[in-house]
């Protein structure tokens, strides 16, 4: 049985942030205006994506029952594990020491982890060894568009 800490990356604050590009303006999708390609500032992604440091990990997804979410195989998904979660959050469970991604949700009389795509079937969180490990706060695509 593999450790679920085995598969996450935890987030560290490196001792240089890396700061992009920042074009604060709009971006059309017909023909770029010559007066927008100025810079006009710097964009920390940590200030934006990353609010609790200590508590944040990453996870590369793989498979297809999250597809219906716009999380796809490949895509590295951010989780905070200092955010307690609630029902209809998309969540990294372990079950039996194997980590999951799923959207959690309680039903009448129990939670449930629920797949996004129609193929794969509920898991009821009643099973021994399944235990919620954190909330996946942004998923990040490796591709856009191939």
């Amino acid at each position: 049985m593999q450790n679920p800490s085995d598969q996450v990356l935890r987030f560290t604050d490196a001792p240089s942030k890396l700061l992009l590009n920042a074009f604060l303006s709009s971006v059309p999708a017909g023909f770029p205006s010559p007066a927008d390609d100025h810079i006009e500032g710097r964009l920390d992604l940590n200030e934006h994506l990353i609010r609790r440091p200590s508590a944040t990990f990453f996870v590369r997804a793989s498979g297809e029952s999250m597809r219906d979410a716009g999380i796809f195989d490949g895509d590295l998904l951010i989780i905070d594990r200092g955010i307690s979660a609630k029902s209809d959050d998309i969540v990294i469970a372990s079950i039996h020491g194997e980590l999951t991604v799923k959207r959690l949700r309680q039903s009448a009389d129990a939670w449930l982890l629920v797949p996004e795509n129609t193929n794969f079937p509920a898991i009821p969180l009643d099973e021994s060894g399944c235990e919620i490990w954190g909330v996946v706060t942004h998923s990040i695509r490796r591709h856009c568009g191939r």
